[in-house]
């Protein structure tokens, strides 16, 4: 339970389930207060909230793209302008933006679309790999500059002087983990050294607008570009939510005010998105956003398994479940699935199975079948996949201790609490841990209100 200033208080006599519901629920009570207060994302018919697109048969979101070509495109009209996209910056119907940023309407209205930048994956999002290099664009003939060498970077400043802004429009997963996400932030930053608007095209969250813990460590959170002396964390930026339950227009109206960044932030809105929304309400169509996240059921069990990346335990890479199980050759997996039903988690449940990753990426036990446990949900509107992931490494721990390898930094990036892990792997557990980081992960919602667009 809360005090009203959101502390938890710790010495009412309540059992753990009760206390746990009582805990979800109040989070759940502060998504819709939240929801209620937010700003209308769009003045015009369509507006968030508002469904009748849906039952004129159409999509029932208009993505940011097409919502600037059809009422904002004086953004864009008369200026040279680049695009930082993939393969998941297209319309309802699948159109991509380069095209219809060269189609006919683009050109009466004086839009030049200079050059093309890429995120991780590149600008095809196939490639599940580093030092991605310099290309042209088969279909537009336009240049695509890569910008994931190492690591993220943002564009350079030679590349943004002769233009008079710049486009983003990549596919969020509503994690905290994605580096889509610190390109943006990046790419912000370098559009404020060279004086150019920053324009946000809008897209749903995959996820729906509800927030989990844990919230990243700020002693783990690193926002600054990378630099010879300290490389970036695209993927640890702010302290945030491991679910944040915002879009990327609104993590950019975030991240520019706290972060202080001295840009010209547009955020075109989509039009008929609402926070209750999961991807697949939409009408839109699911582009995979990277080579791993194959389906909307990936991405829902992501977060729970995305810290586990850090470890010597498969998260499916390989198979057509990626991030929808875990496993290893040394796992107990009867005893994991077992010690996981115990802890009555609500809306999943668990089974032993056997995979076999082929030719995975993270090059763990390629070829080989392997014993593990696999994550379905049955309620994806109140399970809480930050609770799982901590619920799995205290399980593995208590079934394989001595099999188990944990890398602690890698693993921290991702969860974000390094106290968390050190209290799980030794048996705390699990449900009180979780529970412990309420009080923050509410304190953290209602900062975040402010930069909300969408009811």
């Amino acid at each position: 339970m809360f005090t009203e200033d959101g502390m938890l208080v710790h010495d009412l006599k309540v059992s753990p389930r009760l206390r746990r519901g009582a805990l979800f629920l109040l989070t759940m009570l502060l998504s819709a207060s939240t929801q209620a207060c937010a700003q209308s994302g769009s003045a015009h018919d369509g507006r968030p909230g508002d469904t009748t697109a849906a039952a004129r048969g159409r999509a029932a979101v208009r993505p940011g793209i097409t919502v600037l070509l059809e009422d904002s495109l004086s953004l864009v009209a008369g200026k040279r302008i680049a695009l930082l996209t993939n393969q998941t910056g297209v319309d309802a119907a699948g159109v991509s933006d380069v095209e219809l940023l060269r189609d006919a309407r683009s050109r009466a209205a004086n839009v030049t679309l200079v050059r093309l930048f890429s995120p991780e994956h590149g600008i095809r999002g196939t490639d599940d790999r580093t030092d991605l290099p310099d290309i042209v664009d088969a279909r537009s003939g336009l240049a695509v500059h890569s910008l994931y060498a190492r690591e993220t970077m943002p564009p350079a400043d030679s590349l943004l002087r002769d233009l008079d802004a710049l486009v983003f429009d990549l596919q969020d997963i509503g994690t905290r983990t994605w580096t889509y996400v610190g390109v943006m932030v990046y790419a912000m930053r370098a559009a404020s050294r060279a004086g150019i608007p920053f324009i946000v095209l809008d897209r749903p969250n995959p996820l729906a607008g509800r927030a989990e813990a844990p919230l990243l460590d700020s002693a783990l959170a690193h926002a600054g570009d990378p630099s010879p002396r300290r490389s970036g964390q695209a993927y640890a930026l702010y302290r945030a939510p491991l679910r944040h339950g915002m879009t990327m227009g609104e993590m950019a109206r975030m991240f520019a005010a706290e972060l202080r960044i001295p840009v010209r932030l547009h955020v075109v809105p989509m039009a008929g998105w609402r926070r209750s929304m999961w991807w697949d309400e939409t009408g839109l169509p699911w582009i995979v956003p990277s080579p791993a996240m194959v389906s909307l059921a990936s991405a829902i069990a992501y977060p729970a398994l995305v810290p586990f990346e850090g470890t010597n335990l498969s998260v499916g890479r390989g198979t057509s479940l990626p991030f929808q199980q875990l496993g290893a050759p040394w796992l107990d997996a009867d005893r994991v699935a077992e010690l996981m039903t115990e802890q009555g988690l609500v809306g999943v449940r668990f089974e032993s199975v056997r995979f076999t990753p082929e030719s995975p990426t993270d090059g763990k036990f390629g070829g080989r079948s392997i014993p593990g446990v696999r994550i379905v949900v049955d309620d994806r509107d109140r399970v809480q996949m930050g609770r799982v992931g901590a619920s799995l490494l205290w399980a593995v721990a208590q079934a394989n201790r001595d099999s188990l390898r944990v890398n602690a930094r890698t693993w921290d990036l991702r969860f974000g609490a390094p106290a968390a892990r050190e209290t799980l792997m030794k048996g705390g557990d699990p449900q009180e841990v979780i529970d412990r980081m309420q009080g923050e992960l509410v304190e953290w919602q209602r900062g975040a209100r402010q930069y909300l667009i969408y009811r």
